[in-house]
């Protein structure tokens, strides 16, 4: 049986000294759930291989799909990564601690196991406390990829994960809702230039501020060829899926959106199927005015609501008599480049434009 740890309302910084636990059991080589402030990890010993192992397994994850270390300060940065260029200083003083990860030349200190077999390995400084101060306790850098189980929707609150993975580690560490919902942004830097692998809540604009320019990989709204290599988490294999048939309904004029996910609906009356919309808050309240009975899910009035609901809104639809969910996309600019990266790889590319 693993132990249950509850830090959804720490009203002192003293509390987070029950972490102790939680980061010898790591140290030790088990796994631990954990939040950060974007989803949360299922964490082990980053540089213990066997401890690493282990998360590929709980998670039925392939092992050439590389995990993010997690670390608490600078010093620790020393110890996994080398040759770090001023471009990379630069994105790191500006991202971390936060919703960041960067690609790395490794040190010989980090098993080949994490990287997925590559000479890099990806790095981030979360901001989430609990977090900080696990890796803190731990006293060794966190592998730590989202919580689930592989291709399934990534995890936001331990209700929506617990049956998953209670069974396959040793520690839960119960924040609460992530403030996010979605991973990190992954970059890595190549002659200066910083590549968008995963897009996340820092975004393309805000990393072309710091950094003068920005190139956003081509596979973030595409599929990743069967013979081209995974450099970062997110890429290759199937991600963020539920267990229901799911299509993105997509387009820049609102009214024509509205008329695509109206037809969509329809297409599943006339099928005996039974459809439910997740959508934009305006768009929900249409649909509730043209359909009595349909089930809606309204995602929020923001993209950072949308963000935050997307992957618990995806496992509740799972548990509803629905027989397809239709998805609201969004643009890709800013934070929406990341929900769409998401929607697409859950919907298996399925979309109606």
């Amino acid at each position: 049986m693993n132990n249950y740890l509850d830090l959804k309302n720490i009203k002192a910084f003293s509390e987070y000294s029950k972490l102790e636990e939680a980061g010898q059991i790591i140290r030790n080589g088990g796994l631990v759930l954990f939040p950060t402030e974007t989803v949360y990890g299922l964490g082990a010993n980053g540089l213990n291989s066997e401890a690493v192992k282990n998360i590929y397994v709980a998670k039925g994850r392939s092992s050439d799909n590389p995990l993010i270390l997690h670390i608490s300060d600078i010093e620790m940065l020393g110890k996994i990564a080398k040759d770090i260029s001023d471009v990379e200083f630069k994105l790191m003083n500006a991202f971390w601690p936060g919703p960041f990860t960067i690609i790395l030349n490794k040190t010989d200190a980090v098993p080949s196991v994490v990287a997925g077999g590559l000479d890099t390995v990806g790095v981030r400084m979360p901001s989430n406390e609990i977090a900080k101060n696990l890796i803190k306790y731990a006293d060794i850098p966190i592998a730590a990829p989202s919580a689930n189980i592989s291709g399934r929707p990534s995890g936001t609150n331990v209700e929506d994960i617990d049956q998953e993975l209670k069974d396959r580690v040793d520690y839960i560490i119960d924040g609460g809702e992530c403030q996010i919902g979605v991973e990190s942004t992954v970059v890595r830097v190549i002659d200066g230039i910083p590549h968008i692998l995963r897009p996340g809540k820092i975004t393309a604009e805000e990393i072309k501020e710091v950094a003068g320019s920005v190139i956003i990989d081509k596979h973030i709204l595409s599929k990743l060829d069967a013979n081209e290599k995974v450099m970062s988490p997110g890429m290759k294999y199937k991600h963020y899926a539920p267990n229901t048939k799911c299509v993105l309904v997509y387009n820049d004029d609102k009214e024509i959106l509205r008329a695509n996910i109206c037809k969509t609906v329809g297409d599943c009356y006339t099928s005996n199927k039974v459809p439910l919309v997740m959508c934009l808050d305006e768009n929900a309240e249409f649909l509730k005015n043209m359909y009595q009975n349909l089930q809606i899910f309204n995602l929020g009035s923001s993209l950072d609501e949308m963000s935050k609901n997307i992957f618990t809104d995806l496992r509740k639809a799972d548990r509803t008599n629905a027989d397809l969910i239709i998805i609201q996309g969004v643009s890709t600019d800013g934070l929406g480049l990341a929900i769409m990266n998401r929607l697409l790889r859950a919907c298996s590319y399925n979309i109606v434009k």
